[in-house]
C-alpha cells in the first residue's frame, strides 16, 4: 500500500508540474505576431517588462512579410518610433551587397508614393525576405520570447476576473497569464473572445452622419471637405459585360460570384467586408521563377467575366505590378476583374479556424486560376498574355513549393466599438482628437465589396472608395481600448474602433506598427501606475510616446 501511495503521489506531483509548465505569467501577453504585435513586443521589452508574443501561424510580420512590399502610407513624415526604425532597417539591409542576388543595386528603380530619395535613411519598398530578416533581427536583439503555431481557444480560452483578462488558453493546451493583453491579430479574435463589443461590415452613412461609408453605386462623389472621391469609377467593368451564363438569357442563371439580390439601398449599411487577395511576390528572373500553373480545381466559368470584360473593350492590365528589389514585385488588384476575390470572404471574420483555412485555400485557387488565365488562355488578349506569362511566383520567398504565401490580405474583419469611434470626420480633419497616439495619412480606401447586375442588365462592382485626406490626422487613444465595463486590461491596435471608411484610411502596415508601439507603452504604464487602460493619465502616456520619437502632431 505504501508503495502504491508513493506512486500515486508521484504521478500527482508530475501532473501538477506539467500543468505549471503549461501556465506562464507575464506583464504583457500579445496575441498576434503581425507588424503591430512585433512593434508592441519590442516596446514592452524596452520598457523593462516581461512579454510573450504568440503567433497563431508559422511566420511573424503579417502582410509586411507576406508580400506587401509597396508600403501604403500617404505621407512618410507621419511615421515615427519603431515603425520608422523598421524602414531604416530595410534601408540598411539593402546596403549590404550580399542581399542583391538577382539584380544589381544600381539597376533597381523603385517608384510611386514610396520612392526612396538619396538622402533618406529609410526605404519603403522591399522583398518579404528582407522584412522577415529585419523583424527577426529585432526579435533577437531584444530577446523577445516568441511562440508560433499557437491558436487561441476562441470558445472558452479567455478567463476574466473582475473585468480583467486573467489568462488565455491555446487549443494546444498552453495557458498564458498576464497583467495586460494586446490583440494584434487582423481578425480581432482575442477581443471577441473577451466579450468586447464589435461590428463587421459597413455602417450606413446616416449612423455617423458620413457621406462615404454605406453602399455607393455612383460614379463620383465628394468628401465633406470638397475633395473629389473616386468611388465606383475605379476597378470596375467596362460597359456592356453580360452577367448570364448564356449571354442575354437570364434563365441560364448568373455567372459565379454575382450577388443575386442586387447592391442594396444607396447609403445603407450591410455586413459585407471588402475583398481579400494575396499580394503576390512575382519575378521575371528565369532562374528564380515558378511559371503559373492551372490549379486542379480550375473551372473556366469562374473566369468568364474576366474574358468577357476584355472582349467588351477592356485594355488595361489587371494588376498593379510594383517593382521590388531583386527583380521581384508586389502585385495588387486592378481593373474590374483581378486578384480581389470579390464577395467570397463575408464569413471569414467569424469563421472557425478550419473554415478560415478553407476560405484562404479558395482564394489561392482562385488567384492561381486567374494568373493562368491571364498568361495562357487563348481568349485572353494577346498583349496581356505576352506580358503576364513573363512572370511567375518566386522560388526563394515562401515555404510552399509553388511559391505562394500563406498570409491572405485580410483588409478588414472585426472592428471594435470602443471608448471612441474614429470616423470620416477625423480623416478629413473636421474633428480633431486630443489624446493622440499616432497619425493616419493614407486616403480613405476600400476595395470592392460586391458584384451585381445594374439597371442596364450589365455586371458592375460596388464598394470601391478612393478619397484623399488633406493632411495626416491624429488617431485617438480611446479608439484602441474597449469600454471600461467590457474589459480594463486589453488594447486593440489593429481591429480598432473605427467606421468602415475611417478604418480604410487607418489600416496601413506602418500605422499598425505605430499603434502597436503606443498600445504597449500604455499597457506598461498602466502596470506601473496600477490602473486600468481607461484610467491611464494621457499626459503621462504622451510624454513617453514623444520621448520614443512617435509623431503625434503634424506640421507642414
Amino acid at each position: 500500500m505504501r508503495i502504491l501511495f508513493i506512486l500515486l503521489l508521484s504521478i500527482a506531483l508530475f501532473n501538477s508540474c506539467q500543468r505549471e509548465s503549461n501556465q506562464s505569467q507575464y506583464d504583457l501577453v500579445i496575441y498576434g505576431g503581425t507588424s503591430a504585435g512585433v512593434a508592441a513586443a519590442i516596446q514592452a521589452k524596452r520598457m523593462g517588462k516581461s512579454v510573450i508574443l504568440i503567433e497563431p501561424g508559422s511566420r511573424i510580420g503579417g502582410l509586411t512579410t507576406g508580400g506587401l512590399g509597396q508600403t501604403d502610407i500617404g505621407n512618410k513624415a507621419a511615421i515615427g518610433g519603431i515603425s520608422r526604425e523598421f524602414y531604416e532597417g530595410i534601408k540598411e539591409y539593402y546596403n549590404h551587397p550580399e542581399n542583391w542576388k538577382w539584380q544589381k543595386k544600381e539597376d533597381y528603380l523603385d517608384g510611386g508614393q514610396t520612392r526612396t530619395a538619396e538622402e533618406e535613411t529609410t526605404m519603403w519598398t522591399f522583398e518579404p525576405s528582407a522584412a522577415i530578416s529585419v523583424y527577426e533581427g529585432f526579435i533577437q536583439k531584444e530577446n523577445i520570447e516568441l511562440v508560433l503555431h499557437k491558436k487561441l481557444d476562441r470558445v472558452d480560452g479567455v478567463t476574466k476576473l473582475d473585468g480583467k483578462i486573467a489568462s488565455i488558453k491555446m487549443l494546444s493546451g498552453e495557458t498564458y497569464h498576464g497583467k495586460m493583453f494586446i490583440d494584434a491579430t487582423y481578425e480581432g479574435d482575442l477581443m471577441a473572445a473577451s466579450g468586447v463589443n464589435y461590428t463587421i461590415g459597413r455602417e450606413s452613412n446616416e449612423m455617423y452622419q458620413e457621406t462615404m461609408n454605406g453602399i455607393n453605386t455612383k460614379i463620383t462623389d465628394t468628401t465633406m471637405t470638397g475633395l473629389l472621391a473616386r468611388n465606383a469609377m475605379n476597378h470596375n467593368f467596362v460597359d456592356g459585360v453580360d452577367p448570364y451564363v448564356v449571354k442575354g438569357d437570364p434563365s441560364s442563371g448568373l455567372l459565379p460570384n454575382i450577388n443575386p439580390r442586387g447592391p442594396g439601398i444607396e447609403g445603407a449599411g450591410d455586413h459585407y467586408v471588402q475583398a481579400y487577395c494575396f499580394r503576390m511576390c512575382l519575378t521575371d528572373h528565369p532562374e528564380n521563377k515558378i511559371p503559373f500553373e492551372k490549379p486542379e480545381s480550375y473551372n473556366e466559368l469562374d473566369f468568364e467575366l474576366l474574358l468577357r470584360n476584355y472582349e467588351a473593350g477592356e485594355q488595361g492590365f489587371p494588376w498593379i505590378n510594383s517593382k521590388m528589389p531583386n527583380r521581384k514585385t508586389d502585385t495588387n488588384n486592378r481593373t474590374g476583374f483581378s486578384t480581389d476575390f470579390i464577395g467570397q470572404n463575408y464569413s471569414y471574420p467569424e469563421a472557425r479556424y478550419d473554415e478560415r483555412k478553407e476560405i484562404i485555400e479558395k482564394h489561392r485557387e482562385y488567384q492561381q486560376g486567374l494568373m493562368w488565365t491571364l498568361a495562357y488562355h487563348p481568349r485572353m488578349s494577346k498583349h496581356i498574355r505576352d506580358e503576364v506569362s513573363k512572370w511567375g511566383t518566386s522560388k526563394d520567398e515562401f515555404a510552399r513549393e509553388d511559391g505562394w504565401q500563406q498570409q491572405l490580405y485580410i483588409r478588414e474583419a472585426r472592428r471594435m466599438i470602443g471608448e471612441y469611434v474614429m470616423t470620416q470626420y477625423n480623416c478629413e480633419g473636421l474633428e480633431v482628437v486630443e489624446d493622440v497616439i499616432g497619425m493616419g495619412a493614407y486616403g480613405m480606401d476600400s476595395h470592392h465589396i460586391q458584384r451585381y447586375v445594374n439597371e442596364d442588365g450589365f455586371v458592375k462592382n460596388e464598394g470601391n472608395v478612393e478619397a484623399k485626406v488633406k493632411s495626416p490626422y491624429p488617431i485617438s487613444y480611446r479608439s484602441i481600448i474597449p469600454k471600461k465595463e467590457e474589459c480594463i486590461n486589453l488594447l486593440v491596435p489593429i481591429c480598432l474602433s473605427a467606421t468602415h471608411i475611417a478604418f480604410g484610411s487607418i489600416r496601413m502596415e506602418p500605422v499598425f506598427m505605430v499603434l502597436g508601439q503606443s498600445a504597449a507603452t500604455a499597457a506598461c504604464l498602466a502596470i506601473d501606475e496600477s490602473t486600468s487602460v481607461q484610467e491611464l493619465d494621457y499626459q503621462l502616456l504622451e510624454s513617453h510616446l514623444v520621448a520614443d520619437k512617435q509623431r503625434l502632431k503634424w506640421t507642414e
